[in-house]
């Protein structure tokens, strides 16, 4: 008889991680699982870390050679027998044991919902940290209308941390499983894709640890492909407009341009990707911007809308880190696109004025502010 869940662990150079991950996992007080661990071929101790488990719901899978993140993840998932799917690396732990009996519950009593996430708290060096603030959307419970939800993820980034999402198989077998052409981003991709399809669930609770450190993937990959992470960013929303369109979501069409100029916009600006280590940089020329969007956008119109958006974004991405030159550079491209974009125009021409424009700038901003916290 099959069982309930599927946790499918990839495991590479984490053999030392590994044993409190799988202990995490089998102190669950849900009992119905079957634990995958995907060896990617690892050169350390993963093998022997595994069958040092007599439990029989623990599987080692070692695969003949190294095929790589994604294409490991997509072989465990194929490969498991559960209704759900929970994905999780070996660097990563659950810190509740009634974690997976209440997402359990919660799929099963929400046919609509696809998948379910939580709040994860930051492991370093053995040590619980802060939650993760772009994790965390509250103190209840919530059921958020799928494509509601991918209208907010696809502007703002992937609020799921991947360690706390467990989803339904057939959200892989009907939808999608990773691309693999993108190791970074692809969690973002398939979560927003199946929020596409399905609501999404949100429990309260944080109930998941997300361990950063030097060997992590997502380290590996800001540090040595702050490029292709940029790129990434740009081809996640690319690739669900196009999905959009397909499903017929036309309400969604504004939403992912926006979300693609804004990933532009970040990077013409000099986007920072966080490592455990430091902080990587990455800042796109305007030569590469204009090649870039020729491949991106489809049509005039479409790179009219978001080559305007990406200057006007970047303009002000620039002008509150201080960077006013390249403020205002940006500002000129924007209204020189579309010379009806009134904000914009008083946005260059104020900071045009110097620090007179800065300071009453900076004045009306505060005097909105205080009229809002002052409404009741």
């Amino acid at each position: 008889m099959s069982p309930i869940v599927s946790f499918v662990v990839p495991c590479y150079k984490l053999a030392h991680l590994l044993g409190e991950c799988i202990d995490s996992i089998l102190s669950q007080t849900y009992g119905d699982f079957e634990i995958l661990i995907m060896d990617d071929c690892s050169p350390d101790d993963t093998e022997k870390v595994a069958q040092s488990f007599s439990d029989s719901r623990v599987r080692h899978v070692r695969n003949e050679s190294n095929l790589g993140n994604l294409a490991n993840y997509n072989k465990g998932i194929n490969l498991a027998k559960g209704k759900y799917i929970w994905l999780i690396s070996a660097d990563d732990r659950l810190r509740r044991p009634y974690v997976l009996d209440r997402y359990v519950q919660f799929l099963e009593t929400h046919p609509t919902v696809g998948y379910v996430f939580c709040p994860a708290v930051r492991l370093e060096n053995g040590q619980e940290g802060e939650i993760i603030g772009y994790s965390y959307r509250g103190p209840q419970d919530q059921v958020y209308k799928g494509r509601r939800f991918l209208a907010e993820i696809i502007i703002r980034g992937s609020v799921v941390v991947a360690a706390s999402g467990m989803a339904r198989k057939e959200c892989y077998e009907k939808v999608s499983l990773f691309p693999l052409d993108l190791p970074w981003g692809g969690d973002w991709y398939l979560w927003s894709l199946f929020a596409l399809h399905y609501d999404v669930a949100y429990l309260a609770e944080p109930m998941v640890n997300y361990r950063r450190h030097a060997l992590s993937m997502t380290d590996e990959l800001v540090s040595q492909h702050p490029r292709n992470c940029a790129d990434s960013d740009v081809e996640v929303p690319r690739r669900i407009l196009k999905s959009v369109e397909e499903a017929g979501a036309t309400s969604l069409v504004k939403t992912c341009r926006i979300a693609i100029a804004n990933q532009y916009a970040n990077n013409l600006a000099s986007r920072k990707y966080k490592s455990s280590m430091s902080f990587h940089q990455y800042t796109m020329s305007l030569e590469d911007f204009d090649k870039s969007l020729r491949i991106v956008a489809r049509g005039s119109d479409e790179a009219k809308f978001i080559r305007v958006r990406a200057y006007a974004t970047a303009a002000d991405l620039c002008y509150w880190q201080g960077d006013f030159d390249r403020a205002l550079e940006f500002y000129r491209l924007a209204v020189r696109e579309d010379p009806g974009l009134v904000t914009i125009w008083i946005k260059y021409l104020l900071l045009g004025l110097g620090h007179a424009g800065i300071r009453f700038r900076s004045s009306m901003l505060a005097l909105r502010q205080a009229i809002k916290r002052a409404r009741p």
